[in-house]
């Protein structure tokens, strides 16, 4: 076998092996279930107006091939981006640049493997819609060609478009973690948001939705015998006022032969990417930078010699003070990333403070929090991926006081980003709201903690972070956890709970891996 399938191959294994994978995996078979409500649900995903489709397979699988191109490209991203960074941790990059394979097929294989993998995410929902329509059974036909016909000119194409972004962020923002979020989460929000004007301008939507909309705006509109647009067209969760929803057949469309030819530019456009950025490819060849200075001071050094008095050296005294340990983590999660970091997160602090509260609580906050995903992701996971957990897991009472150092570190860090707001709500003794965003804090920090210790990684936390985030900036009452939508005692009362039952979780997890 050439070392280009090799590469796919080998890759495409080891990811699919991970605990990532599969949690990823249960998760997006859980997430899909919901794509299409079941008929006495009290929520919608595709809703044009006041009218849903008929469950017959031309709205099952549009509706689901949307759904899973917007969510998949989502956190796919996430799931896939660290593709070269293995090979450098690993050292497998260092063997592959030894080899006579050129850069542009290593990307490319990287690339394939990427988008191998987000194709069995979708090949596995695709199968799960085709279940659950003959599960609902709304008493039309099945049809195949709906459901195939969908998923391959709405949903394939992005899927290699981010299968080809992750790369190129990898290529170019190596180093980075943090920019790589945060460039994807605008860029994300972007393509999401674009409108067409013109039916040319389908071809621009890489997720292939706006042509769908458009034609199920135009078949409620023969309906109802009204040439207005449209108004109320939702793409996510409504939840509620269902009860007046009217139900139209949907029979699926026939896309232009632009818009066909578009999807194929998409995937041409993700390969031609990757030639180009095969000619910065650093090829592993990464040297650590030492300025001459630090060489000759470190030289000096290493050739002076001095006498230890052993008598003189300070006898060692055992201190089981928690205290230290809370600083400590603290430190290494507030010195973690890059210095100019801090200066976007005191921006983020100064918005907390001028902007309005409704906007500095369900935007501005959310966001400052989002920025701190490398610095969580790894809050119970980097003993391990430091090689120490052996040394970190045999000190004295590792579960109360190692652990909890890091939970209380982590969440100090986190209150203390949103400390202005909760002092705009202290002044106006909101006590509802501030005790709000104390619970957000804690809950995300135990979220990190759970999902680090159960996948053992960070990629899950990264992905139902970035979820979180997104789906709290859109309004979602569902996964509001810091009270920027509903900040009442029940909705205290509830999170309480939920902090708790993570809480206890983490710690058992813990224990049972110390054992």
């Amino acid at each position: 076998m050439s070392p280009f399938f090799t590469i796919i191959k080998s890759d495409y294994l080891q990811r699919t092996r991970s605990y990532a994978f599969l949690i990823t995996l249960c998760t997006s078979l859980a997430i899909a279930y919901t794509f299409v409500p079941e008929p006495n649900a009290n929520y919608s995903t595709i809703r044009i107006a006041d009218h849903v489709g008929y469950y017959n397979s031309a709205w099952f699988g549009y509706v689901t091939a949307i759904m899973t191109s917007i969510f998949l490209s989502l956190v796919g991203f996430y799931l896939i981006n660290s593709g070269i960074k293995k090979d450098i941790e690993t050292k497998v990059g260092q063997i592959v640049a030894s080899t006579s394979i050129s850069n542009f097929k290593y990307l490319l294989a990287k690339m394939l493997s990427n988008f191998i993998l987000l194709l069995t995410i979708v090949l596995v929902v695709f199968v799960m819609s085709i279940i659950l329509f003959v599960f609902y059974d709304d008493g039309f036909p099945f049809e195949l060609l709906q459901f195939v016909k969908a998923y391959v000119l709405i949903t394939i194409p992005p899927m290699c478009f981010i299968s080809a972004l992750s790369v190129v962020f990898e290529v170019f923002l190596a180093r980075y973690s943090i920019i790589q979020n945060i460039a994807f989460f605008f860029l994300f929000s972007a393509l999401l948001i674009y409108t067409p004007k013109t039916e040319s301008q389908f071809s621009l939507d890489v997720f292939g939705s706006k042509i769908v909309m458009c034609q199920l705006e135009e078949t409620v509109r023969s309906i109802t015998k009204s040439d207005e647009k449209m108004g109320l067209t939702n793409i996510g969760y409504v939840v509620g006022n269902l009860k007046q929803t009217k139900k139209f057949e949907f029979n699926g469309i026939d896309f232009p032969t632009s818009f066909v030819i578009s999807r194929l530019i998409w995937i041409f456009l993700s390969i031609v990417s990757i030639a180009i950025v095969s000619i910065f490819f650093h090829r592993f060849n990464i040297k650590e930078r030492i300025s001459i200075k630090k060489f000759i001071t470190i030289t000096e050094k290493q050739h002076m010699t001095k006498e230890v008095v052993l008598s003189k050296l300070p006898i060692a005294q055992i201190n089981y003070r928690i205290l230290p340990l809370v600083k400590t983590e603290f430190l290494l999660l507030f010195r973690k990333g890059k210095k100019w970091l801090w200066i976007v997160n005191g921006i983020g602090m100064v918005l907390l403070v001028i902007l309005p509260f409704k906007i500095s609580h369900q935007i501005a906050l959310p966001i400052l929090w989002f920025l701190q995903v490398s610095r969580l992701s790894d809050l119970t996971t980097k003993e391990a991926a430091n090689n120490v957990n052996y040394f970190a897991f045999t000190s004295y009472k590792p579960l109360r006081r190692l652990l909890f150092s890091q939970l209380l570190a982590g969440s100090i860090l986190i209150v203390g980003l949103s400390l202005p707001l909760i002092i705009r709500y202290a002044i106006l003794i909101d006590l509802n709201a501030t005790f709000s965003i104390l619970l957000g804090g804690l809950f995300i920090v135990l979220l990190a903690s759970t999902m680090g210790i159960i996948s053992k990684g960070k990629k899950l936390f990264d992905v139902l972070f970035f979820m979180i985030t997104y789906a709290n900036i859109n309004g979602i009452p569902f996964v509001d956890y810091f009270g920027g939508i509903s900040s009442t005692s029940l909705y205290a009362v509830k999170l309480l709970i939920c902090i708790v039952i993570l809480g206890v979780i983490s710690f058992i997890l813990r224990k049972i891996e110390l054992q």
